[in-house]
């Protein structure tokens, strides 16, 4: 029996009715992936865009715009950002649960594009991890089963699952609540069981959206405690969506998404609340750079710049307005022969004393 194409949220599985020109399309986005491959990144994106189809009066919503990120294997990083930049669509682009509009995605060195929905659901359960921001807990399993159920997936014995599934939510201090039903218990505590359901299962990477956005500031640190000793002893990575000092502070590097591209990069002393103190702007490789708000208000708004000093490691740009701009007025012909110096008194195009042609000059 031929195997079914999974059919889910994604639609990044290979489709039976493509035209020839989607599959050469296709192909070559293939092959873009593969050179671009990086064998100590356990996920990239590359040239990532996404649009949201819309039959609103403002037309359609580009979310992601060209966006590249690379995270190294055993990594931690955060992505910050006001609201609307881009963040979830983000993740479920990374996490392979959304199809973008154009670019792709490589997991732990595995390009994702023209695979069947079945590749891409082994490729996440080998590989990564999900915590949303609203938990996702199935409501008619209990705390311990919701947890025990992302190891059956992966073909655990029931009892090894629960198990597992046990020893997790102790650590997270919910041993009384493990019968539980997700209705029963507090937003934290759901929380804490979603934590539960992407650890137990040993992951090489978590995306989390606000991993700790609804528990208490004890428990949140207990949680970073328990993300740092994964981190530091297992090597697993984490890609943070975040709005916490806290977290981005356990983070190696935080990146600052504005309107769907990277503008900046910054370190481990971030004040998500002040951005602008910790901010190393980033130039992509097709040389676009994108300045924050803040930055343009400062600078004097958009308009035309000109590169007044250009050296290794340092640019300065010039308002066309302060300085004379580059762009000069319309052309005109010159008012004296260049060659033999004959002052034109018409509008001849050849010099009546040498036979040089007239140019064009700037008008002065």
């Amino acid at each position: 029996m031929p195997e079914e194409l999974f059919e889910h949220t994604t639609g990044q599985g290979k489709q039976e009715n493509d035209s020839d020109e989607e599959i050469e399309a296709l192909k070559f986005t293939e092959k873009m992936m593969d050179d671009k491959i990086d064998k100590d990144a356990i996920l990239q994106a590359i040239a990532l865009y996404h649009v949201y189809s819309s039959t609103a009066e403002d037309g359609n919503v580009v979310a992601l715009r060209g966006l590249n990120v690379s995270v190294k294997k055993g990594e931690a990083v955060a992505i910050v950002g006001p609201s609307g930049s881009g963040k979830s669509t983000l993740l479920k682009c990374l996490g392979v649960l959304m199809k973008p509009s154009a670019g792709g995605v490589i997991l732990n060195g595995k390009s994702t594009t023209r695979r069947t929905g079945l590749e891409l659901v082994r490729m996440r359960q080998e590989t990564v991890s999900f915590i949303f921001q609203e938990g996702n807990l199935l409501p008619d399993l209990s705390a311990i089963d919701n947890v025990a159920q992302a190891l059956r997936h992966k073909d655990i014995r029931p009892s090894e699952a629960k198990r597992k599934a046990m020893d997790i939510l102790v650590e997270l201090g919910l041993e009384d609540r493990v019968n539980s039903m997700p209705a029963t218990l507090s937003g934290g505590e759901q929380q804490r069981v979603a934590i539960a359901r992407a650890l137990v299962t040993n992951p090489k990477l978590i995306l989390a959206d606000e991993p700790t956005g609804a528990l208490d500031p004890i428990t949140s640190r207990e949680v970073l405690e328990l993300f740092g000793k994964l981190h530091a002893e297992k090597g697993v990575a984490f890609l943070i969506v975040t709005h916490s000092d806290e977290v981005a502070a356990f983070c190696d590097r935080s990146l600052e998404l504005r309107d769907g591209r990277f503008v900046a990069e910054h370190g481990t002393n971030l004040d998500v609340d002040d951005l602008e103190g910790t901010r190393e702007l980033i130039v992509d490789e097709l040389g676009t750079v994108s300045f924050p708000p803040e930055v343009l208000m400062k600078m004097g708004g958009s308009g035309r710049y000109e590169i007044a000093h250009n050296e290794k490691g340092e640019v300065t740009l010039v308002t066309a307005e302060k300085n004379k701009s580059m762009i000069k007025g319309k052309k005109v012909l010159a008012s004296q022969c260049p060659a033999c110096n004959h002052k034109y008194k018409d509008d001849s195009q050849l010099c009546p004393e040498c036979g040089s042609s007239r140019p064009m000059v700037n008008e002065s």
